[in-house]
């Protein structure tokens, strides 16, 4: 008979392919995360096998439950359409197809920073904000996610709005500051650049900004001067696993 479990998360990146069970009630991991690099080259195949790996560590506590998995590409019904930050072999590949192969369990398949929207709509600073939200993920490129009164507008990529020339995420990523070394003044004047153009284009009622230099808000969000307000995403790095567990389960 088979055993219904705790729904698992699973969030692919350019760096490291990182799971865990979630707790739908509390919008919070269920168990410690597992993290493995991801595969290089990060092909689909390469990359199901791990997500499989993952998928298997797990597999006494999430039973035949659902598995919701993020990719950093625009994805329409599983399908992988963009190719960003990702290996350029992903384009058209029927990414829910391939990973349920490999793992033999029913997969939703989300963009990374849509699922991290969710996450903090129905756990985070989103919640219960009228009007319209965006959050943005500050990573290897920048992800973004639309909200409005509730109700997730997909596959956004505000990191790839032409700003001064140039792809927004080729300047104000945060591994662009990485990589230039920038200081967190250096940095906020690029971020203010790209968000003062986020705000002309669509006036928000809140911005989140979230990925793994979120951690790191107090350094740079008290230097940004914008209309509307400006927040770190409350469930940090953790937003891509909760979400994709969260609409797994909603689409199950």
């Amino acid at each position: 008979m088979a055993k219904q479990g705790t729904p698992l998360g699973i969030d692919i990146g350019g760096s490291g392919i990182k799971g865990a069970p979630v707790d739908l009630k509390k919008g919070e991991l269920a168990g410690k995360r597992l993290k493995i690099l991801t595969p290089k080259p990060a092909t689909p195949d390469a990359v199901a096998e791990v997500v499989d790996q993952i998928v298997d560590h797990f597999a006494d506590v999430t039973g035949d439950s659902p598995i919701g998995v993020t990719v950093p590409a625009v994805v329409i019904r599983g399908t992988v359409l963009s190719a960003a930050n990702i290996d350029p072999t992903w384009i058209d590949t029927d990414a829910e197809a391939l990973i349920q192969e490999h793992t033999g369990r029913s997969v939703t398949v989300v963009n990374d920073a849509d699922a991290a929207g969710l996450a903090e709509l129905y756990y985070g600073a989103a919640k219960g904000v009228h009007g319209l939200v965006i959050l943005t993920t500050l990573g290897t490129g920048i992800g973004s996610a639309i909200i409005h009164d509730g109700r997730l507008v997909p596959n956004s990529e505000l990191g790839h709005l032409e700003i001064d020339g140039y792809d927004a995420e080729d300047r104000a990523a945060s591994s662009v500051k990485d990589a230039e070394d920038l200081s967190w003044d250096a940095y906020a004047e690029r971020l203010q650049t790209y968000y003062d153009t986020i705000e002309k284009l669509f006036s928000p009622d809140l911005i989140i900004v979230g990925g793994g230099i979120s951690k790191d808000s107090d350094d740079f969000l008290p230097k940004l001067k914008l209309r509307c307000p400006i927040v770190p995403a409350q469930l940090r790095n953790q937003a891509g696993i909760i979400g994709a567990a969260h609409l797994a389960v909603d689409l199950a």
